[in-house]
């Protein structure tokens, strides 16, 4: 089990996320206003990049993000963890053993580091039904658990909308109801690590 802070962000990963493509275009459009202002040169080079940039933001980050999450699975499985309970997130993937009081994590802004850790390291864990507004205008648009480590809090969706719903409605008591299975999941951990 590891001790390390739990970062959800690798600054650099991000930054070459998000700029990456934008400086291999500019390269490539420098190269072709230099040495290919005409022709098929420049076609390449101008709409080449470009695609393949709109590709990786597109697919290929959370292809990338994906295949580090089974790869992540695999290692767990082949350590001996009991995954009694794996949440798929939006971005952030949280996987649990309650049986050996222990929780991996993964995240979506920084994939090269994985965490696992005793469930003992949680403070807290809670369900967030989002409710707000008042009267016929109270509602939610986001449903969500978190839990405190070491002080950092992590939320995990299980349900987001650009749109405010009824509390009754079955869209949000699904969510709650996935992440109350999910907080009772940690909280058995903590019990048990």
């Amino acid at each position: 089990m590891e001790e390390k802070r739990i970062k959800k962000i690798s600054p650099l990963y991000f930054l070459g996320y998000i700029f990456g493509p934008v400086i291999l275009c500019g390269l490539c459009f420098l190269l072709s206003y230099l040495y290919f202002p005409k022709g098929i040169g420049a076609v390449v080079l101008i709409m080449g990049p470009s695609f393949l940039s709109f590709i990786w933001w597109v697919f290929g980050g959370s292809f990338f993000y994906k295949h580090k999450v089974k790869k992540f699975e695999r290692e767990l499985d082949g350590a001996g963890f009991h995954r009694n309970n794996t949440f798929y997130g939006r971005g952030k993937t949280v996987m649990i053993d309650e049986v050996g009081g222990s929780v991996g994590l993964i995240f979506f802004w920084n994939p090269f580091q994985t965490y696992v850790f005793p469930a003992s390291r949680i403070q807290k864990a809670w369900v967030d039904d989002g409710r707000g507004g008042k009267g016929f205008l109270e509602g939610s648009s986001r449903v969500s658990f978190l839990f405190l480590v070491d002080g950092i809090k992590i939320r995990v969706d299980t349900f987001t909308s650009n749109q405010r719903w009824r509390m009754d409605s079955d869209y949000i008591l699904t969510g709650i109801s996935k992440a109350d299975v999910v907080v009772q999941a940690l909280n058995e951990a903590r019990k048990r690590s």
